[in-house]
């Protein structure tokens, strides 16, 4: 699926035109569109719905979710809530991009109240992993400056050499010799239109009879009394003419489509205007200002103008003010008016460059999983599974109000560890509303029944009932007990616990997965542009080249299940055969047992770390590898490498990271952080569920 992101360089660009184009075009291409916008900004004086999600939905019957009202995306940015900002789109595109081809993405247009626009759409379109094309249109300025404006906007998302800057489209190009002439003109003084990396997708030539309103949205924008309606449905205003000299200087200005404003008591001009309407000319109307009202003898002598279909309306404000106001007039189409936006539609249809735009659909290109994307599918995904979870930490104030969050969203089935009265007494002191169904399991009353199964699985070890009871007074040894006897799914742990108290008991009780013999870690790296997997950064401290390469297995399998295409890079100090020495013979080994164990996975090392993140670097270091330049797994040679990055990364680039999440255990276990926030275990917890269901 391939997504276009509409990206306007300023005010008045018509970007709405510019979607609806598009749309139609990559339809007859025979390519299955949705689209989207994902922030509503009414006009003055619009009431909704959003304009250009309800013109695309009457034009081209394509419906999507209500964009996010202006006021609440202010209140998140002012909030500090970007991140949440960016999830709420990210579902809301989800549900457009369901089962389609191309998803034709609308964003901000910058005004005096939105000066924040081009901020906001740089973030939209990474979270989106959208190719951007961006829309501007000349104004009163020189091609220099019209170029430079684009230049600004394309460097704003990366530049033009970033593959996913295609180009821009020129929208009201108005060019004594035609838009060609235009072009060569622009290319001339533009270095961004001089080479294949920044492509001009499109020149719409201004056309007038595109923007005409009809007569009635003229009556509704000006509030204007309608004295006689006629057809002012059906006729278009393609002209404004203020009639203020006499009738023999005026005639030769009625002709069809321009609309006639004159103060009412001008009876002159009124009996021409309705004369000419009479001999078949269709004025778009007439337009009485200064509040005069007409004299009734005067139109009654019109009465064959007005049964002809002529539209005459009155306003209070004089000359000067009407045409003011006329001039200011909004010309957006109208949600109602079908025919102009399907005029428009088919005419910036045949003006883009579809041949490059569906070949460029038909390329096979990765996706890459923004972060909000990445949050998105962990709650959708866990709410499909519908797991039980554990929470032996059951009255630490962060665990409850994840489980809280959890439980009302249907992330999980939450279970706490602790006393009722406990929990009851955290919730209270942090305004915590405890859902229904949230479950509270006092460990003192449920202790007893596990001892003899407890007993059972470690009998082999010499466990005995008093024994097995003193181990199980930890919640941690209680909760991992009910999950090996399958009464819940899963177990989250960390917050108050260290990564040994929470593993022991699962390597005792659960034991590994079948053909695995050691346990490790990952971590989501949640980078800006895209999500990372880092691997082992959290439980083995010094694994030899057999356990490196399980534990390189192991992370592009988790890798591959939430989403992430595994290009596994086994990080080293010196990359392929440069350096030499035992830690790095280590990576080499590990990195052959690895390829020998999957064929097909996509692994290389050693590499450096900026070898396998920066495909410059890569090219220079590694112009062979598959991985350098493109890893999406980091494995590290060991847990003070490992440890070390991942805290560097997460606080140097303001990185979320999910994680730890164990992997190789029979059934899931996962660590936290004790710094861990209240999201971070919510999406724990979530990665927990969908870990239980992909082993079940």
């Amino acid at each position: 699926m391939h997504t276009f992101f509409i990206a306007p360089t300023g005010f008045g660009v018509g970007l709405t035109s510019i979607s609806l184009g598009l749309i139609r075009a990559l339809q007859q291409a025979g390519l299955r569109v949705g689209f989207y916008k994902p922030v509503a900004q009414l006009h003055p004086g619009d009431h909704g719905p959003e304009r250009s999600s309800e013109l695309v939905a009457r034009t081209h019957g394509l419906c999507a979710p209500a964009p996010l009202p202006l006021s609440e995306v202010e209140h998140m940015l002012g909030d500090g809530e970007l991140d949440e900002l960016l999830e709420k789109v990210v579902s809301q595109f989800q549900q457009v991009a369901a089962d389609k081809d191309v998803v034709i993405v609308e964003g901000m247009v910058p005004t005096r109240q939105a000066s924040y626009a081009a901020r906001v759409n740089f973030h939209l379109a990474r979270s989106l992993d959208a190719e951007i094309i961006l829309v501007s249109a000349p104004e009163q300025e020189s091609l220099t400056e019209l170029a430079d404006r684009i230049e600004i906007q394309a460097q704003m998302f990366g530049g033009p050499k970033d593959p996913k800057v295609l180009g821009v489209i020129l929208n009201k190009v108005r060019h004594a010799d035609g838009p060609e002439a235009f072009i060569q003109e622009l290319r001339e003084h533009s270095s961004l239109l001089k080479n294949d990396d920044f492509r001009l997708l499109g020149c719409i030539p201004w056309q007038e009879a595109l923007n005409a309103p009809r007569t009635r949205d003229v009556a509704d924008l000006l509030h204007a009394e309608v004295l006689n309606a006629g057809d002012y449905e059906q006729r278009r205003v393609h002209r404004i003419v203020l009639c203020a000299r006499a009738v023999p200087n005026s005639v030769h200005l009625l002709k069809p489509g321009v609309l006639v404003v004159t103060p009412g008591d001008r009876d002159d001009i009124i009996l021409a205007a309705s004369l000419a309407a009479m001999n078949g000319v269709p004025l778009a109307g007439l337009l009485l200002c200064s509040d005069f009202p007409p004299d009734p003898r005067i139109m009654e002598l019109c009465r064959g103008a007005l049964a002809s279909g002529l539209p005459v309306l009155t306003v209070a404000t004089g000359s000067y003010e009407t045409a003011t106001n006329l001039n200011r007039m909004n010309k957006e189409i109208p949600i109602d008016d079908r025919e102009r936006a399907e005029r428009v539609t088919e005419f910036v249809a045949g003006q883009v460059d579809l041949p490059w735009l569906r070949s460029r659909c038909g390329t096979p290109r990765e996706l890459r999983l923004s972060p909000p994307a990445f949050r998105y599918q962990l709650v959708q995904r866990a709410q499909a599974a519908n797991k039980r979870i554990v929470l032996p930490e059951g009255s630490e104030p962060r665990t409850v109000q994840a489980a809280a969050i959890c439980q009302a969203r249907g992330i999980a089935r939450c279970v706490l560890l602790a006393k009722p009265e406990d929990v009851q007494a955290v919730a209270k002191a942090l305004a915590i509303e405890l859902p229904a169904g949230l479950e509270i399991l006092d460990p003192d009353v449920i202790r007893g029944r596990y001892v003899e199964p407890m007993v059972e699985l470690r009998k082999g070890k010499g466990l005995n009932a008093p024994m097995a009871t003193a181990q199980l007074e930890d919640t941690v040894v209680l909760g991992t007990m009910m999950l090996a006897l399958d009464e819940v799914d899963g177990l989250v742990s960390g917050a108050i616990h260290t990564t040994a108290n929470t593993i022991r008991p699962a390597l005792q009780l659960i034991k590994t997965a079948p053909g695995y013999n050691l346990v490790s870690s990952v971590f989501f790296m949640l980078l800006p542009e895209q999500v990372l997997v880092y691997g082992d950064c959290a439980v083995n401290p010094d694994p030899n080249a057999e356990e490196l390469a399980e534990i390189a297995l192991q992370s592009a399998a988790s890798a591959q299940a939430f989403g992430v295409l595994p290009r596994v890079a086994m990080i080293s100090y010196s990359t392929g055969d440069s350096g030499t020495g035992a830690e790095v013979e280590k990576v080499r080994e590990a990195t052959r047992i690895a390829r020998e164990r999957n064929p097909q996975l996509a692994i290389d090392g050693p590499l450096q770390y900026d070898a396998a993140a920066i495909a410059s670097v890569g090219q220079q270091k590694a112009p062979n590898s598959p991985v350098a330049g493109r890893a999406t797994v980091f494995v590290f040679p060991d847990l003070n490498t490992g440890n070390t990055t991942y805290k560097a990364v997460q606080r140097s680039a303001e990185c979320i990271s999910v994680g730890p999440m164990l992997q190789g255990l029979r059934k899931p276990v996962n660590d936290l952080s004790r710094g861990a926030l209240v999201d971070d275990i919510v999406f724990t917890i979530a990665l927990t569920a969908i870990q239980a269901d992909s082993t079940h």
